[in-house]
């Protein structure tokens, strides 16, 4: 995997690119969910938000916490 993925040069998005790519995938923790994945991804980090308004770090991180969860769209297995 680090072979593969480590040189971060299977294809080069930004952030807001990765959580559109998100919404293409069915999430096989939750395939009955019927809202898009970057959904969860602002619903996380806007509740981190609300519970810890001055660490805007943890915003961040709720927001990006799923993002790994695009190289399913790339073959690897969820």
């Amino acid at each position: 995997q680090s072979a593969q993925y480590g040189s971060c040069s299977l294809r080069k998005m930004g952030a807001m690119e990765a959580l559109e790519l998100l919404d293409q995938l069915v999430d096989e923790s939750d395939p009955d969910v019927d809202f898009p994945n970057s959904y969860h991804a602002y619903q996380t980090a806007e509740g981190i938000r609300q519970a810890h308004p001055d660490k805007d770090w943890f915003h961040l991180v709720g927001l990006l916490h799923d993002l790994g969860k695009v190289l399913a769209l790339f073959g690897e297995p969820q």
